[in-house]
């Protein structure tokens, strides 16, 4: 009998079901559109755009333009790709544009189906930024859909990492933009350290589509984007520290997987503050409990978790002498990502390689808090689902799984558990066999760079080819993922490493075309496509006959969604295709989420060595497990969002406040009221509300005005009057300096003047945010040790974070009034003598790059070349950087003549 839920579903259909017929009649109204679009002239289909942007620009609704402009964009890329859109994509970009995530399986044409919704909301001028997970894909798609987006009258720009300003800022004003999430933070957070508006790279944040939006949104949301600035060298401390470590034995420390964290116990703190007291770390006479220490019992728990807790070629790799970390979603290096706190300086000292300085938060924004600046934003994947609470608590977004376009063939097999990863591994490595004597592709998965180059080994001593794809071979990720289809080919590939690339059976038409070209660039291009094309479709036909594409895991991720993803690389657009997890009790998510049961269950059956155990009830509490893990992991990321949260509501009125006076011509207003404020405060310190003329502190405030307003002024004179009250004193000295700094305005000039004020305003903006943000760190730290004492950390950053911010305004306008009220012009005297400065830095300049022609002892110099003319280079012969120079100085020339040139 069925439940009521299931009988409403049975009778209305799941809420995604609705969804989707919801939007079935727009699709059908854009296809009856299609034979019109198709009769228009490529001239036509640019002017129906700028018809269209008329009416965007003219306040017409979106919604009602919606069909016109997917008929538009549909024909536009026939035109320019050749690729007519399905309805399911059309469908996908209907809930893009909604400001949903579009769950759309691999191979369904998510990089098209952006162009649909982009194209739509540029319409209205305000510019579309297109998001990818890295700087290949963005370039790619970029050239890719942007002869879409040429063919429609529309312009398309590209953001990659070092590109010139104003290539930036003309990408940046394209109609449709491409750019790395990275990317996009870092430029959103320099242009908020930027002196003028000119300078500024980005217009606005209107409308953003994430590509791998569960990649983006969630994997990498944990860690935020942080500009820096080098600060204090610790490095001898950090090796010292990197000695002891080797020396501990288990009973000096504790390690919580779960927690990834590492702790010294009370055996391991005296051990360590004997050595650091031995290696003069410490004084004799002081602990590691005295707060004089808690540097360095800092440094040290970096150096325990850099050893116990980050493994080489799993979380990180060393490359051209540096620490490159590892993304642990996607397998891919993240050059330039360093960990904080000292950590990555821990990491550095293990693995022998220079040390960088620590460094100090200029600028900071986690991707949650960036993403959530935009008016609209949307978002597609092919795994969104089991994130879909997440999605909504904190982005407000809706997850549609949208139909593919045709029926998955796949076949996804029951998980097979070994005792032991020995078992695992000969168990995978007979699966490859069989598969690979059929011709079958084979996609193998590792959670690790470790565990792949492992299992290449093993395939090496079985004489079976393959290619490895993971952060080492970064570089050649297209080219082995376009391989990864051919008949017979086995790709060992770290997660998710190829995403956004798809794997097509038989191999990749345009890939093999390009390589080819490459190898005969005299061949006929026709001819050339010809040929391969027909072995393709024969290569194809061989795999088809084989099953497909076999993705084959070696171990769970702690993610479902990682593992989905995995699975989805295989049996794209009704392709048949066979996916099999093999796992063993030894495997890291087994051993840290509750393999004891499973341990017993499996010695009860008495199963022999090498026999799995297959049943429906593994895979399902395998999925608890993994489902209790993503529920940890949202908690950890919610609560990393609610501290950030504090510091973003701060962030945002510091950068709107830098915009606004970056915006003004003349921020006169603002250093007024910034004067008034301070001299308010001075009244409020020297002469309290509710006290007697004889409790004032005249001599003090005398001497505070002198510092804070550059003026002297007779402060005890005018307390003493009969019927001077407060606001009287208060008022004479915003007279008086109101008239100060009028006088100040006529010596520079009004416009240098507004230069002036503007300039010290933003310096002086932004040093104090500097140090607020390391404040707001240093507070982070140490707040959770609150809770100990039965106080909620949140509420007390919350309340901290506060008074610190508003002391961070006091002592702006401190600063802004005492360094304005301090400039003055230079005088007649001041300015020759900077000028005579100046003449004598440049005639020591140019005495540095003469030539020396005497020797030590003041004789000769050894004679010059033959035909050596001072001042004619044509004389001087053709030497090399480093030979004598000509002259006989006895120099080489790049540091005699050459340096003249």
């Amino acid at each position: 009998m069925l439940g009521i839920g299931n009988l409403a579903k049975s009778i209305f259909g799941t809420p995604n079901d609705r969804k989707v017929k919801s939007v079935r009649p727009l699709v059908q109204q854009i296809n009856a559109l299609e034979p019109q679009f198709q009769a228009m002239s490529d001239a036509d289909l640019i002017g129906k755009t700028r018809e269209l942007q008329g009416r965007a620009q003219a306040g017409e609704d979106l919604d009602r333009l919606l069909p016109e402009a997917f008929a538009n964009c549909r024909e536009g890329a026939r035109r320019a790709l050749g690729l007519r859109a399905f309805d399911t994509q059309l469908m996908g970009g209907i809930f893009l544009h909604q400001g949903n995530i579009a769950e759309m399986k691999t191979g369904e044409g998510k990089t098209l189906v952006a162009t649909f919704p982009a194209y739509l909301n540029a319409l209205t001028g305000k510019g579309v930024h297109v998001v990818t997970v890295n700087d290949y894909l963005a370039k790619r798609d970029a050239e890719w859909m942007g002869k879409v987006f040429a063919q429609l009258g529309m312009t398309t720009g590209v953001v990659y990492p070092f590109q010139g300003d104003q290539e930036k800022r003309d990408a940046y004003r394209a109609d449709v933009t491409y750019a790395t999430n990275n990317e996009l933070g870092f430029d959103y957070l320099r242009d908020n350290m930027k002196g003028s508006i000119e300078e500024m790279t980005q217009r606005g944040h209107y409308f953003a589509i994430v590509d791998e939006v569960d990649s983006i949104l969630i994997d990498e949301a944990r860690t935020p984007l942080i500009i820096s600035g080098p600060s204090q060298d610790r490095s001898e401390l950090y090796k010292t520290l990197n000695q002891f470590i080797p020396e501990l034995t288990e009973d000096h420390y504790k390690i919580d997987e779960k927690t990834r964290n590492a702790t010294f116990t009370e055996d391991g703190n005296e051990f360590l503050e004997k050595r650091l007291q031995e290696a003069g770390v410490l004084p004799p006479n002081q602990t590691l409990y005295d707060p004089e220490s808690t540097t360095v019992v800092h440094h040290a728990n970096q150096a325990l978790r850099a050893h116990k807790l980050f493994r080489r070629d799993q979380n990180y790799v060393v490359k051209d002498g540096e620490v490159v970390l590892i993304d642990e979603f996607t397998g891919r290096m993240m050059a330039g990502r360093r960990l904080s706190d000292g950590l990555h300086q821990a990491i550095e000292a293990k693995e022998g390689v220079d040390i960088q300085p620590e460094n100090v938060t200029l600028a900071s924004v986690t991707f949650q808090n960036y993403f959530r600046l935009y008016e609209k934003l949307s978002g597609m994947t092919g795994t969104a689902a089991t994130e879909a609470e997440e999605f909504a608590e904190i982005y407000k977004l809706g997850v549609v799984e949208v139909p593919t376009n045709r029926p998955i063939q796949r076949v996804d097999e029951h998980d097979r558990v070994y005792r032991t990863a020995t078992e695992k591994y000969a168990a995978v490595i007979e699966a490859i066999k069989e598969a690979h004597a059929k011709d079958q592709p084979l996609l193998v998965g590792t959670t690790s760079i470790e565990k792949s180059e492992m299992l290449s080994e093993m395939l090496k001593r079985e004489g079976i080819p393959h290619n490895v794809l993971n952060a080492r071979q970064h570089e050649q990720e297209a080219y082995i993922v376009a391989e990864a289809g051919k008949p017979g080919a086995v790709t060992i590939a770290t997660n998710m490493a190829g995403r956004g690339t798809d794997i097509q059976l038989g191999g990749n038409v345009e890939m093999k075309v390009l390589q080819a070209l490459a190898a005969n660039p005299q061949a006929n291009p026709d001819e050339l496509r010809a040929r391969i094309e027909a072995e393709h479709a024969a290569d194809k036909l061989a795999v088809l006959n084989a099953g497909g594409l076999f993705v084959l895991a070696t171990e769970r991720h702690e993610s479902r969604r990682i593992d989905n993803q995995l699975r989805g690389r295989s049996g794209r657009q009704g392709d048949p295709g066979r996916s099999l997890f093999f796992l063993s009790l030894e495997d890291d998510l087994m051993r840290i989420f509750g393999s004891e049961r499973l341990d017993k269950v499996l010695s009860t059956l008495g199963m022999k060595e090498g026999e799995a155990i297959v049943h429906p009830w593994v895979n399902k509490s395998l999925e608890r497990a993994q489902a209790k893990v993503e529920g940890r992991n949202f908690d950890i990321r919610k609560q990393l969002l609610k501290f950030d949260d504090v510091m973003n509501d701060q962030r945002k009125a510091i950068f709107s406040q830098r915009r606004e006076i970056m915006e003004s011509e003349d921020v006169s207003d603002i250093v007024a009221d910034m004067r008034h404020q301070v001299i308010d405060d001075l009244v409020d310190e020297f002469m309290p509300e509710r006290s007697y003329p004889e409790q004032w502190d005249t001599a003090g405030f005398k001497a505070a005005v002198v510092e804070r307003l550059n003026m002297d002024l007779p402060i005890a004179d005018w307390a003493a009057e009969d019927g001077v009250d407060r606001g009287t004193v208060a008022e004479r000295i915003r007279e008086a300096t109101d008239g100060y700094m009028a006088q100040k305005a006529e010596q520079f000039g009004p416009e240098q003047m507004a230069q002036i004020e503007k300039q010290v305003l933003l310096q002086q903006i932004d040093g104090k945010w500097r140090e607020h943000l390391v404040t707001l760190e240093h507070l982070r730290s140490v707040v959770g040790f609150r809770g100990y004492a039965q106080r909620d950390p949140l509420s007390e950053y919350k309340t901290e974070a506060f008074q610190l911010f508003e002391n961070l305004l006091e002592g702006l306008r401190g600063e802004v009034t005492q360094n304005l009220a301090r400039i003055r012009p230079l005088t007649d005297a001041e300015r020759e003598q900077m000028m005579r400065q100046y003449q004598a830095q440049l005639a020591a300049q140019a005495a540095a790059a003469r030539p020396q022609h005497e020797g030590a002892e003041g004789g000769e110099a050894s004679a010059h070349a033959p035909g050596f003319v001072e001042n004619d280079p044509t004389t001087w012969g053709n030497p090399s950087r480093n030979d004598p120079c000509p002259c006989g100085s006895g120099e080489r020339f790049k540091n005699c003549h050459g340096r003249l040139v």
